[in-house]
């Protein structure tokens, strides 16, 4: 009792010295009184006086920023050494209370709730945790270091995607660009000019800005992996392999490569997906893996594929991979690895043929006739290829009928490549007569 009365005690001298500095508007009276005072709460292990005290510390009439700002950080050092979880979250409501709409404070609001979320988080309250992270918007932040920024906005993204929120996880995660991962930080920092707010150097457990680029394409892949879209998959590995610390590591950049090989040969026919096929069988470390340097080599060779004796190749390279979509896809990856051979073997079918019999076609593609119709089709119908099917004579068609218009444009530029030919020729025969002095007989 005789304790807690001379705390009250030394309390009330000290907000009587708070007052004073603070209408004076000395800044470090007023701050050095304040910190005093939350320091006698917390050796007093007085938690709930703490909390009033900060409380109205911040309310008191015509306080000074700074002051605030001091409160703040004091309060947030003594956050870990609380005695038990419901003191602490107190605390933390409390600090996120008196902070909440200070602009000058944001920074440090951003990181209670950052702490108070991850608290909700081993409690399993992931839905509160994602909703709390979700009240801060640190883009906007002048003086926080880029770094904090981006692993800020990336928890917010990985609470949304545990939370099984794929939809707002897509709208947070393009909040980073992915050009803010090639800057190089080695480049000396300028100085703010006069004006600017000065940013603030982010705390060492931030991780460095590569870290953060591989768990940003971490992300990526588990968002993919929702929606089952390969080629997004196969272009976030792809980023992750072209990481140098990963580059030069032989035991993590060929798992990491054969995932590559696995979902670029997944993906379906596009421009994109054989500018990276051409680009990744380039890659020297590609000969560790000769089983998927085989795969991506009878990918771009326009020849048919026997499916049969590919998928006995690479059947346990498939069955295998125990973190492939969160787990061994099997007869998924069987399914899906078995269609896009069918679209490369017709797309190969089209480039050598003008028109094919169906029934040849279905025999080049090991297909019965049903199944035929059905993939080209589905080729039609995505754009992928042109094509008509003419069922009475049983004859597939390649390429789309040119209008009368698209005939004349063609032979127009014929001929005008044909006449560009003929002056060029009589230029250089004319040249050659010149330099030799041949004088033609008439």
């Amino acid at each position: 009792m005789e304790v807690k009365r001379s705390l009250e005690a030394a309390i009330e001298e000290l907000l009587h010295v708070e007052k004073q500095m603070r209408i004076a508007e000395d800044v470090a009276g007023a701050k050095k009184a304040a910190i005093d005072i939350l320091k006698l709460c917390f050796e007093a292990r007085a938690w709930s006086m703490l909390n009033e005290q900060i409380v109205l510390l911040v309310k008191r009439r015509g306080q000074l920023k700074q002051v605030v700002t001091a409160i703040v950080q004091q309060g947030m050092q003594h956050v870990d050494e609380t005695p038990d979880l419901e003191t602490r979250i107190e605390l933390f409501k409390t600090l996120n209370n008196v902070s909440a709409g200070k602009i000058y404070v944001e920074i440090e609001r951003a990181r209670l709730i950052k702490k108070l979320a991850k608290i909700k988080e081993e409690q399993g309250l992931i839905a509160e945790a994602a909703d709390l992270m979700q009240e801060i918007a640190v883009e906007t932040f002048g003086a926080m270091a880029k770094t904090e920024k981006i692993a800020f906005i990336l928890e917010q993204v990985r609470l949304c995607l545990d939370r099984q929120d794929y939809v707002r996880a897509q709208i947070i995660s393009r909040k980073i660009s992915p050009r803010v991962f090639d800057v190089d930080d080695s480049k000396e920092k300028k100085k703010p000019k006069e004006g600017e707010s000065v940013v603030e150097d982010a705390p060492a457990d931030i991780p460095s800005l590569m870290e953060l680029k591989r768990i940003y394409y971490e992300l990526m892949i588990r968002y993919h992996s929702h929606h089952n879209e390969y080629f997004g998959i196969c272009r976030s590995y792809k980023t992750i392999y072209e990481i140098p610390s990963i580059k030069d590591n032989p035991a993590e950049c060929i798992p990491i490569l054969r995932k590559i090989c696995r979902y670029l040969a997944l993906s379906p026919h596009s421009p994109m997906q054989s500018s990276l096929l051409n680009s990744t069988l380039e890659d020297k470390n590609l000969y560790e893996i000769p089983n998927f340097r085989l795969l991506l080599k009878q990918l771009i060779t326009m020849e048919v594929i026997q499916w049969t004796s590919l998928w006995n190749t690479l059947k346990n390279e498939f069955e295998n991979e125990k973190n492939f979509l969160g787990g061994a896809l099997g007869d998924k990856a069987a399914k899906d690895l078995r269609r896009r051979i069918i679209e490369h073997n017709i797309i190969v079918v089209s480039k050598y043929y003008a028109r094919i019999a169906l029934s040849r076609f279905a025999e080049l593609l090991c297909l019965s006739l049903q199944e035929t119709e059905k993939h080209l089709s589905d080729m039609v119908v995505s754009k992928a290829l042109a094509a008509k099917i003419d069922r009475p004579t049983g004859t597939v068609c390649f390429g789309t009928t040119k209008d009368s218009s698209d005939v004349l444009n063609s032979w127009s530029m014929n001929l005008e490549k044909l006449l560009d030919l003929v002056e060029k020729s009589c230029q250089q025969v004319h040249k050659e007569t010149m330099v030799h002095k041949v004088a033609f007989k008439v």
